[in-house]
């Protein structure tokens, strides 16, 4: 079972090939404001270094939010393009989850296991907005989604019962204003389309599909236009 696997929510796009949940591709390019060039070019390049037709593939699965608007737009509109030519199902996977399940099974992960601890994935919402939520130590959600404005009261109510594991570009501004003992950030974790893939196995076997022709990406908040 092939599913491919596309991320464009953040400055990195990126795409991925599983095979029975196993990485067998996996491809990323770091250029702001290229997605829309570079993601097709990514397509090719993991099919070619895993010698797989797009025609074989099972599943196209994508990161559906949050994060940038335009990036969302354009993973939405290449995989449902896809859908509809290889007519293949559409899977979509919380953007959070993905980076939450990165943490899960690092290093840090695994050592902090037999500890009481959440992960706190956040993407960066301009100011000292972030996109955030609360993961278990397995990845499974423990809140709702949320766009919230950080400041130095946030999150001590969860700190004084666990440690708290912030990740990703929005947590790196946040750093300074959450200072609790028990606040660890981790750098380098950002959506990527291998821990989409690896939800969206799982999601494939729940027959957990999307109906392509309704399916839009999971925004949060109404696009933003910077006028200079």
């Amino acid at each position: 079972m092939l599913i491919l696997s596309l991320e464009t929510s953040t400055q990195v796009c990126s795409v991925a090939l599983h095979n029975n949940g196993t990485l067998i591709a996996y491809a990323e390019i770091l250029i702001d404001k290229s997605h829309a060039e570079k993601i097709t070019l990514l397509i090719q390049q993991v099919c070619e270094e895993s010698k797989i037709e797009l025609y074989a593939i099972d599943a196209i699965a994508i990161s559906k939010g949050p994060g940038s608007y335009t990036g969302l737009r354009i993973a939405s509109s290449t995989a449902k393009g896809l859908c509809f030519a290889l007519d293949k199902p559409l899977i979509s996977v919380d953007t959070l989850q993905s980076m939450a399940l990165e943490v899960s099974k690092s290093e840090l992960g695994l050592n902090l296991a037999s500890s009481n601890f959440s992960i706190v994935p956040m993407i960066d919402a301009r100011r000292m907005e972030v996109f955030t939520n609360r993961y278990n130590a397995q990845a499974g959600r423990i809140s709702e989604i949320e766009a919230k404005i950080i400041d130095e009261y946030s999150f001590l109510e969860e700190l004084k019962n666990s440690k708290l594991v912030f990740c990703g570009n929005g947590a790196e501004k946040c750093k300074p204003i959450i200072t609790h003992s028990d606040a660890i950030f981790v750098d380098s974790i950002y959506p990527k389309a291998i821990f989409i893939g690896y939800l969206a196995y799982e999601k494939f076997y729940k027959n957990e599909f999307e109906k392509v022709v309704n399916f839009e990406p999971f925004y949060l908040k109404e696009f933003y236009m910077k006028i200079n």
